[in-house]
């Protein structure tokens, strides 16, 4: 069950982009808690772009505001998204913020660990 859903999270977000009309940038960031997993799963769309690499920042900020994991990441040419993953075990309970620096604009989900 659990490869279930991980298989339709991805593969929904995937295939949303299947359309050779262009349509205006609009960012998705989005995390995923999967307890029986032991993860949470983050996915950020970039601009489809082809030409060449796009490089993004992203932050981890815990319920006190502090960053608790920066890293860059550079995406390859005609990828379209990115993804990061941290384990459950040893997160400090409460509100967290997923942020993504890209294109000099920031773009932030939130979630919460119990």
């Amino acid at each position: 069950m659990k490869n279930l859903v991980i298989f339709i999270f991805f593969s929904t977000l995937l295939f949303s982009q299947g359309t050779d009309e262009q349509k205006p940038y609009n960012p998705n960031v989005d995390c995923l808690i999967l307890e029986d997993e032991n993860s949470i799963i983050c996915k950020f769309d970039v601009e489809l772009n082809s030409e060449s690499n796009q490089t993004l920042i992203i932050n981890w900020i815990d319920p006190n505001g502090t960053i608790s994991r920066t890293r860059e990441m550079i995406i390859p040419a005609g990828d379209s998204s990115a993804y990061d993953f941290r384990y459950l075990d040893g997160r400090e309970k409460g509100k967290w913020d997923f942020k993504i620096i890209y294109n000099n604009k920031e773009y932030t989900t939130k979630f919460e660990l119990k």
